[in-house]
C-alpha cells in the first residue's frame, strides 16, 4: 500500500512578531489526531524567509508530520484544512506538502 507523508509548517510568531499562543499548536495537533490518529512534531525549528508585496518576513517554523494510506480524501482534507490554519495562525499562506512514502 502506498502511504503519503503531508508536512505542515507552523510559524512559532505571527508576521508582527507576536508570539503564536501554545494552545493553537495543541489544538492542531488535537484535531489531525482525531482525524488521522497520527501527527509527529519536530522538536528542531525550521527557518524561513519569503518576500509578499515588497516585504520580507522571517520565520521560525515547527513541522508537524502525518503519514496516511495515499487518498484523494487526504489530499481533500488537507486543502481545507490549510484554510482553517491560515486563519488560526493569523497567516497568508501556510505550507502544507505532500510526499509518497514507502513504509518498511
Amino acid at each position: 500500500m502506498k502511504w503519503t507523508r503531508y508536512e505542515i509548517l507552523l510559524p512559532l510568531r505571527y508576521n508582527d512578531g507576536r508570539p503564536v499562543e501554545s494552545a493553537k499548536f495543541l489544538q492542531t495537533h488535537l484535531d489531525l489526531i482525531e482525524r488521522f490518529g497520527s501527527n509527529t512534531i519536530d522538536l528542531v525549528t525550521a527557518l524561513g524567509s519569503w518576500k509578499y508585496q515588497g516585504t520580507v518576513y522571517e520565520d521560525v517554523l515547527l513541522r508537524m508530520t502525518i503519514d496516511v494510506p495515499g487518498s484523494f480524501e487526504a489530499n481533500d482534507y488537507f486543502s481545507e484544512y490549510k484554510e482553517v490554519l491560515k486563519v488560526r495562525f493569523e497567516q497568508i499562506d501556510i505550507w502544507i506538502s505532500s510526499h509518497e512514502i514507502q513504509i518498511l
